[in-house]
């Protein structure tokens, strides 16, 4: 196979500068002080690609990067050999402000809108989209849709690639999620509350999550990854659904753990795993990225040594 059809590009149409700060026992409406604090480039894709990196992976990062504040993301990629195929867009990325509180194991997000993306911007990105599906196969489409794209710009691009064959990887949530399904993705990586909300009703236990989750595999989706954090997670494609679930390290940060278990499930299809496999270092990635500091996964070794400790099961 070609190093091009290996390689994985990300899309993220509303990257963020993150902006972390380490707060033990965070009291909204009181003064509170700064245990730790961290600024990195971010944003669902972007991150994806940083974890496909670690994991020692090619990886293209494109979507709309606003071009005052550019530098941060440019080095990234630089520093991690990620290709940098954003299409630049007048203005500055948003700067979102995460509270971690590592007593209570809570994370507060003030998220921003974002650039205000028009028609002239979306169209030139699914020109470049279009391109690059000529060499690449493997698509990751993340995160939420800025100002002045509609919330079916996903559903749009998966319709486009899905004419050059490609796999298409979908981790959104709310109307973009929902009108994408029927554009059948390759894969979706939603986390529990995120499935509830795609279908409408409230999922208590295995059985109804099973259920949802085999419903759009009726509707085309090709298999569905569920995140419930400390509960584990399931992954559900035809003819497999598993549970994998590990200890968690002391958690350090909660911040890009999912990115970290998308990355990690490509990965594994990348290197010809069975479901077991995937679902193994999927959740090794996603539990070893909350004892680091920042967005990235643990030394090889210690990656291992968690994969080792991931039980997977099968369920009916």
């Amino acid at each position: 196979m070609s190093d091009s059809a290996q390689t994985v590009v990300t899309v993220t149409l509303n990257p963020a500068i993150d902006q972390t700060a380490s707060i033990p026992n965070f009291t909204a409406g009181a003064v509170n002080r700064v245990e730790s604090a961290s600024t990195e480039p971010g944003g669902k894709g972007v991150n994806v690609a940083s974890f496909l990196a670690d994991l020692g992976h090619a990886s293209l990062a494109t979507g709309l990067l606003g071009s005052d504040n550019a530098e941060p993301f440019q080095t990234l990629f630089e520093r991690k050999g990620i290709a940098d195929r954003f299409v630049r867009v007048p203005g500055a990325t948003r700067v979102n402000v995460k509270i971690v509180d590592p007593a209570r194991d809570e994370v507060t997000d003030v998220n921003f809108p974002g650039l205000d993306a028009g028609q002239a911007v979306y169209e030139e990105l699914l020109t470049r989209i279009e391109a690059l599906s000529h060499e690449h196969r493997w698509f990751v489409c993340a995160g939420s849709v800025p100002r002045g794209l509609p919330a079916g710009v996903y559903r749009e691009l998966l319709e486009q690639l899905r004419g050059a064959d490609a796999r298409i990887v979908l981790d959104t949530s709310g109307a973009p999620l929902r009108e994408a399904i029927a554009a059948a993705p390759f894969a979706i990586k939603p986390n529990i509350e995120e499935l509830q909300e795609l279908v409408g009703r409230t999922l208590d236990g295995e059985a109804a999550i099973l259920g949802a989750a085999r419903d759009l595999l009726a509707q085309g989706v090709g298999c569905v990854v569920v995140s419930m954090g400390e509960r584990g997670a399931y992954f559900v494609e035809p003819g497999d659904c598993l549970h994998a679930q590990a200890r968690a390290p002391r958690v350090l940060s909660t911040v890009g753990a999912g990115d970290a278990m998308v990355a990690g499930w490509v990965a594994g299809r990348l290197r010809g795993l069975d479901p077991q496999g995937c679902a193994r270092l999927a959740t090794a990635c996603s539990v070893g990225t909350l004892g680091q500091p920042g967005l990235k996964l643990p030394p090889q070794q210690e990656l291992e040594r968690i994969g080792e400790g991931v039980a997977v099961r099968a369920v009916a």
